[in-house]
């Protein structure tokens, strides 16, 4: 698949809205806001599409995150407050530097958060993967990968997201006690080019055995590098998500596994429980106010079936 840089990708997310403004009048307006461009978001974003047919008496819309700050993020939640968003669902980019702002917007309108958690907030509930988990199911595959021990680095967009650091919290926690050691962890802030010029440095400086890509565009970036450099098969590749040049790595070997998420069901059930929340029913909230999707290992065993259902999901 010829790649799509964040530029094109923006472009496409904002050609394509669910609705207009026009569409919008007298309707509850609904957002799902992104952390990046990324096909992982297209996917949520069927899940949106498919909640808005179900309730067309709102207006939903995926708001793409062009550049990945928390200032970027502010902007759009500012402009969505001052068109009178009723609810909104956002990946935290900086939950950090983002609490004031999430308060805010918490004060005016239901705010949930998806992907990234920002638990410090006023938000409702987050919907989402519990990615201290899925680090450490990255962990097993890594091990699996280096059965006899070895040096990792792994390449993240930012480590201010919860997803991030959790990520790499559990795959510590799995590899305590082997003879596996993480040698760096690199980040990118969501730049596609210095995501690719991470791995390529990594790989001229040697000495490593297995690279991880914690977010969806940087196992693509990793399989690019290491094929140019001659080193598929040598070096050991596990990532995140559902790339199609992923799962391509996946089925012809490259690629040992990936662990994937369900953004549809990121996106459908925050536009559907959005929607219970602003009509007054919140039990489908648990106490700990988290609603975990969970993850699943693909690899060449189950590639197949697995791309021919994300080839449906996202139209090619």
């Amino acid at each position: 698949m010829k790649r799509i840089s964040a530029h094109a990708l923006t472009g496409i997310f904002a050609a394509s809205l669910l609705v207009t403004p026009a569409m919008a009048q007298g309707k509850k307006q609904l957002a799902l806001v992104t952390n990046a461009a990324a096909d992982f978001w297209t996917i949520a974003k069927r899940g949106v599409e498919k909640a808005q047919k179900e309730h067309p008496d709102y207006a939903m819309e995926v708001i793409v995150t062009g550049q990945a700050t928390a200032a970027e993020q502010r902007r759009e939640l500012d402009d969505l407050l001052a068109r009178g968003l009723a609810g909104v669902s956002i990946s935290a980019i900086d939950p950090k530097n983002s609490t004031a702002e999430f308060n805010k917007v918490a004060a005016k309108a239901a705010l949930f958060t998806t992907d990234s958690d920002a638990p410090q907030s006023d938000r409702a509930v987050y919907i989402g993967t519990d990615n201290v988990a899925a680090g450490r199911q990255a962990g097993e595959e890594i091990k699996k990968a280096l059965p006899k021990g070895g040096k990792v680095v792994m390449f993240v967009g930012t480590l201010d997201a919860d997803n991030a650091r959790e990520r790499v919290q559990g795959i510590k926690d799995a590899l305590a006690g082997t003879n596996i050691q993480i040698a760096d962890i690199r980040t990118d802030g969501v730049d596609f080019a210095k995501a690719k010029s991470n791995v390529q440095d990594a790989l001229a400086k040697g000495g490593v055995d297995c690279l991880v890509g914690l977010y969806s565009y940087n196992t693509p970036q990793i399989y690019s590098a290491v094929k140019e450099a001659g080193k598929a098969g040598v070096v050991k590749i596990v990532g995140f998500d559902e790339d199609p040049q992923t799962l391509r790595g996946i089925a012809e070997g490259t690629i040992e596994s990936t662990i994937v998420q369900q953004p549809f069901e990121f996106g459908y059930q925050s536009m559907t429980d959005l929607i219970k929340y602003i009509n007054g029913d919140k039990s489908f909230i648990p106490a700990n106010k988290l609603i975990i999707i969970p993850t699943r290992v693909i690899a060449k065993a189950n590639v197949a079936e697995f791309q021919t259902t994300m080839k449906q999901l996202l139209g090619k």
